[in-house]
């Protein structure tokens, strides 16, 4: 009988021959493929984060299994820059991407110094402005004007005939602040050089012509009453004997401010409204800060005479024909010098003032119509019919 012990043995170690060279082989074709690709290359063709998404759990960096991908960074750096906006809606138009603590709302005409600490440039912050609109004919009546305005006023002087340094002659000039446009009247510098937020630090504003006597004013005592008697808008009384126009603004001799008086049969349709009431003229015009703030908005781009704002001026306070007065123990004297009148142009034979004149009555209606038009729109677009109600 043959035996088969020694040939099994041969037998297996042939196949432990194979198996070993099949695994060196498979062993070294790996090293060929690692070679050929490195790691960059799979991960730029997704191949790992492919074979890792088939797992249905990974392992985070401290070796805590996790059934959630890991957070993309972009993602937190996207959150922490929204974070980071700043967005205030109650910051003035045009300012809600800064944060309320720098920003810087409202401004005014205190000169600074080119040297030293900011916090150390104001001496003083007069608490009242005045302005003129003049031209150097009127200088002198000016100068006058001026000297009843103590340092507690800032004093603004409007040039519609250009020249400035012939005012330098007057100390006071040297610190007033000085705005030059020719040709321009009081209303096209208030629209554009008096914001509201530019004349905020203000108590009141005069907006005053060049061509007032102001022998029997005193801009403190006449602050004083306003604010005794709680006027909004206000005018000195006018001497009735320089031809006044209307009964409103003539001077009492018997008291210390007016509110209402009596004009011509069918002057006024209502005593509350004007002329008879909550009326001042344009000439002299003085704004409580607040009331201010109203008649600005209401000022007309394109109507710079202003004719026909003083019945309107009634809208900004109320009640208008309490708040509306004339100061009749501070007066002055209308002296109606031929000034601005004459910047105009002569045209068809007409004298240059006549050509302003015309434009001021236009103006007047033009103004007119647009605070009826307008008015009538808003009413309209909430369904209110005025003609239905009464109101003062």
């Amino acid at each position: 009988m043959r035996s088969f012990g020694r040939g099994s043995n041969s037998l297996k170690s042939t196949e432990t021959m194979r198996l070993m060279l099949s695994v060196s082989c498979g062993i070294i074709f790996g090293l060929i493929i690692g070679i050929s690709f490195p790691f960059s290359s799979l991960t730029k063709l997704n191949i790992t984060s492919n074979i890792v998404s088939n797992f249905p759990i990974a392992r985070d960096r401290n070796n805590v299994v996790s059934d959630q991908k890991p957070a993309d960074p972009s993602i937190k750096i996207q959150n922490a820059t929204d974070q980071l906006k700043i967005w205030v809606p109650s910051n003035p138009r045009g300012a809600e991407r800064l944060p309320p603590g720098i920003v810087a709302s409202e401004s005014d005409y205190y000169p600074r110094r080119l040297w030293g600490k900011p916090s150390e440039d104001l001496q003083s912050k007069p608490k009242y402005l005045v302005t003129f609109t003049v031209g150097i004919k009127q200088k002198h009546n000016i100068d006058a004007a001026v000297k009843k305005f103590s340092d507690d006023f800032t004093i603004l002087l409007f040039h519609y005939d250009g020249k400035t340094t012939e005012w330098d002659e007057f100390e006071w000039s040297k610190k007033a602040i000085h705005v030059s446009v020719r040709k321009q009247t009081k209303w096209w510098y208030a629209k554009r050089f008096l914001h509201p937020d530019i004349v905020a630090p203000y108590d009141y504003i005069f907006i005053w012509d060049e061509d007032l006597g102001v022998e029997h004013f005193d801009a403190k005592e006449y602050i004083k009453l306003v604010k005794k008697h709680g006027l909004e808008i206000s005018q000195p009384g006018l001497d009735p004997r320089r031809g006044t126009t209307w009964q409103m603004t003539k001077r009492r001799g018997d008291r210390e401010v007016h509110t209402t008086t009596e004009e011509k049969p069918g002057w006024c349709a209502d005593p509350h409204l004007p002329p008879c009431a909550a009326f001042v003229e344009i000439m002299a015009p003085v704004f409580s800060r607040d009331a201010w703030r109203c008649v600005w908005y209401m000022i007309q781009n394109d109507l710079v005479h202003g004719w026909g704002l003083d019945f309107a001026l009634r809208k900004c306070v109320d009640p208008a024909h309490k708040k509306i007065g004339v100061v009749d123990a501070q007066w002055i004297v209308h002296q109606g010098l031929p000034s601005l009148g004459n910047e105009g142009e002569a045209k068809d034979g007409k004298a240059p003032w006549k050509g302003v004149r015309d434009r001021c009555r236009k103006e007047w209606t033009m103004f007119q119509t647009r605070v009826a038009n307008a008015e009538k729109a808003y009413f309209k677009s909430i369904g209110v019919d005025p003609s239905n109600l009464t109101s003062h």
